[in-house]
Order: C-alpha cells, then sequence, then structure tokens
C-alpha cells in the first residue's frame, strides 16, 4: 500500500508541474507516448529491431553458442566503471539482492562447463545512469535497456606459472585470443547487417538511412594512439569522422576489473601502475558504429559493444578486484578453504569462492573466455540515428533516457 501511495503522490506532483507549464497528464501520455506508438517510424523501427535480434540469435546459435536463462537479480552484479546513481536493490526472505547492470559474472560461471564453446542472453539491464548535467541529450543511456550479452571459452588455458615466467608466449596467445574475439565479432555485425538490408531496405529508407555489408577486418585503432590524433577532443567522434566506415574498434581502454590486462600481477606479488599501463597490454575492445544518411554523411559514431578477453587466473581476478576498489582485501581462508571474511567481500565471496576452486587434477575450474555485450537500443540508434531518429528515445516504445523526463508513467 505504501508503495503504491508513493507512486501516486509522485504521479500527481508530476501533473502539478504540468499543469503549471499549461499541459496535464493526458495531454503529455498523448505528446510523448501514444503519438509514438501510433506512427510509421516506430513500426519500421521495430521491423529492424525484430530482424536485428534475430540474426544476432541466428548467428550465435549457428556457431554452437547456447541461449542461457536471465538473470535480473543477484547478491552480485557488473560494478562498472563509469558512474551510475547507484545499485538498486531488494529484499527477498532477508536476504538483499542487486538488480543487474550485467549478467557478466553469470556467463563466466556459466562458461565453467567444458563441454560448451559459448553463452548468449538477451539480458536485461538496469543501470541508473546520472542525467546530464546540462540538460543534454547525449544519445547513449537508457536505465533500463536489453543487451544482447555473449561469452565464449578460449581455446588454451594458461596456467599461472606461464604467467609470471613465459610473457612473450602469453603475449602470443593473447594476440591470438583478441583477433579471433574480434573476428567473431564482426562476423556477428555483417550477418546482421545482411539479413537488415535483404529485409529491411524500405524500413530503412522510410527513415532517412542506409547500410553497407562491412568487410573483415573492421578499422581497428588503439586508444593511446587514437587520443593522441583527436587532439583533446572526442575519440569516438574524431574516428568517425576520419575512419570512412559505419563500424570500426577502439581497443586498450582501462576499465573494469574483468577485462585482461597482461602482464598485471608479478610473482612477488607487486602489480603495475595503472599510470604505466599502454593501450596494447589491455586486452579489451569497444565496436562503434554510425549511421549513413541517404542525403550523405554519417550521423556520428556510438559505441555499441564493449567486451574483452577477460582475467581468468584466481590471483590477477583478486588483485583487480582490490586495486577497482569493488572488495576492499582479499578472501582470507581457513585450512579447509573456507572463506573467513565473507562479511567484508559482500556479495562477491560466493563468486570468489567458485573462482577459487580447483579440480582433482588440480587445474581451476573457472574458465578463459573472451566476451562481449551489445546494447540493442543502442546500436539501433547509432545505425538509424538521422532526419527521423533525433533521440535514443525514438526506438523504443517504452524507453527511460536519463535526459528526457523527470518522471516515467510507463
Amino acid at each position: 500500500m505504501q508503495e503504491r501511495d508513493d507512486i501516486g503522490a509522485s504521479l500527481a506532483r508530476f501533473h502539478a508541474a504540468l499543469k503549471q507549464s499549461g499541459s496535464g497528464l493526458t495531454a503529455f501520455a498523448k505528446s510523448q507516448y501514444m503519438e509514438k506508438w501510433q506512427s510509421e517510424t516506430i513500426f519500421h523501427v521495430l521491423k529492424i529491431r525484430t530482424t536485428a535480434i534475430n540474426a544476432m540469435q541466428e548467428y550465435l546459435v549457428n556457431n554452437g553458442i547456447l541461449n542461457l536463462e536471465r538473470v535480473s537479480l543477484s547478491p552480485v552484479t557488473d560494478p562498472l566503471a563509469h558512474d551510475i546513481e547507484y545499485s538498486p536493490t531488494l529484499s527477498y526472505k532477508g536476504q538483499p539482492y542487486k538488480t543487474t547492470h550485467s549478467m557478466i559474472y553469470s556467463k563466466f560461471l556459466a562458461c565453467s562447463n567444458p563441454h560448451l564453446k559459448g553463452v548468449y542472453i538477451d539480458s536485461p539491464n538496469i543501470r541508473l545512469e546520472l542525467e546530464s548535467p546540462v540538460g543534454e541529450q547525449r544519445g547513449r543511456y537508457l536505465i533500463d535497456f536489453s543487451q544482447m550479452d555473449i561469452e565464449v571459452r578460449r581455446d588454451k588455458f594458461v596456467s599461472l606459472e606461464e604467467y609470471f615466467n613465459e610473457v612473450e608466449k602469453v603475449k602470443k596467445i593473447l594476440k591470438e585470443d583478441l583477433d579471433k574475439a574480434l573476428g567473431f565479432f564482426e562476423g556477428l555485425i555483417i550477418h546482421t547487417v545482411k539479413a537488415l538490408k535483404e529485409k529491411n531496405e524500405a524500413d530503412l529508407s522510410a527513415l532517412g538511412v542506409k547500410l553497407e555489408v562491412p568487410t573483415k577486418p573492421f578499422p581497428s585503432f588503439f586508444l593511446d594512439d587514437a587520443k593522441k590524433k583527436a587532439a583533446g577532443g572526442s575519440v569516438e567522434k574524431f574516428l568517425g569522422e576520419t575512419c570512412g566506415s559505419q563500424f570500426f574498434w577502439i581497443k586498450g581502454i582501462l576499465r573494469e576489473n574483468y577485462d585482461l590486462v597482461y602482464p598485471y600481477l608479478k610473482a612477488d606479488g607487486s602489480k603495475r601502475d595503472p599510470e604505466d599501463i599502454p593501450s596494447t597490454d589491455i586486452y579489451n575492445y569497444d565496436l562503434c558504429a554510425q549511421s549513413s544518411l541517404l542525403e550523405g554523411g554519417m550521423g556520428g559514431a556510438l559505441e555499441v559493444l564493449s567486451g574483452a578477453v577477460r582475467e581468468w587466473l584466481y590471483e590477477p581476478i583478486i588483485a583487480r578486484l582490490i586495486d577497482n576498489k569493488i572488495i576492499p582485501e582479499a578472501p582470507q581462508l581457513d585450512r579447509s578453504g573456507e572463506i573467513t571474511n565473507i562479511e567484508k567481500l559482500s556479495g562477491y565471496a560466493p563468486f570468489l569462492a567458485v573462482a577459487g576452486m580447483k579440480g582433482p587434477d588440480g587445474a581451476p575450474l573457472f574458465p578463459s573466455t573472451f566476451g562481449g555485450g551489445i546494447g540493442v537500443e543502442r546500436f539501433l540508434y547509432a545505425l538509424l540515428k538521422g532526419p527521423v531518429i533525433k533521440k535514443i528515445d525514438d526506438v523504443t516504445l517504452f524507453g527511460k533516457n536519463p535526459d528526457s523526463y523527470p518522471v516515467y508513467i510507463f
């Protein structure tokens, strides 16, 4: 009853503010929602979205990637390197659970099954992003969105001994894995664009945009080099204007605790200074995309896929979590291998208990993987932005853009 009253009170305040501006709740609902729901524009967008989702899933299934159930609540979720307002928490049976920013840890644990090649989920994501401090439409954020979340097992396992003592050999393996990851996701994009061109040319044209099927490899740039060339400006914008492609990669972004940095941890327990780590030693990637306008020119590049070769060994995983200030200290173990400082580790204790498990042969059970997540709505917005699609809300029916409304009524 209290929750219902709080919602009603909030909507009443919003209605009062609308009335002061000469409008009202009914008029707002009609202009901001009903007119969009009945428009030809959203009909074209939904046809394009349906083709894109089906094509992505077709590519993944054809490549042996298996579907995983959605996880909306968990004791632990993706902490994210960028600022968000907070992590929503719900209580059930006396236990607090976080709503998922992404299913990153669930994907890792699912890939511990040695029989599968990889997993994918059209996953739920709730990220209460901070609104623009200057009231601009940034064009990239929704607080409630869909993500095609993908994780693939890597072919070669590298031991901790090799990690410490055979750096050049390990770098060669990781470079091969990075190239394989980029090639895998390029194949996904190519398959999806082919499907859109085959089935949705008329819809794309109605929105004033077009698509060309890209070819492998997509242009790629290390962040350090791109920053120098952008000379203080937006790297995405600069590369979008100069690379001559609808799709391109930015590699080597020091970011999440699970994105591989190598070498990072040293055998003596010391670690590299983050200020001294070049992009070439960071094995992650952002795929950027931009619309191609029928009238000529590009619509401006946006990051639409974020992913990485992942940290896979227990010791570097712990070091990265501590250094990213996700946990305050390492797990402490008793003689039986049980964690004794569970309370200090918050929701990470169960995950780290599993990450430290070993099989009968003494080898770690935690998998080595690469993966990524495609923000579905941002992907659509990046490719459709033009004379008809002006903001990310335009590709959603119920989109909750932090830069649009103070209250979301649907």
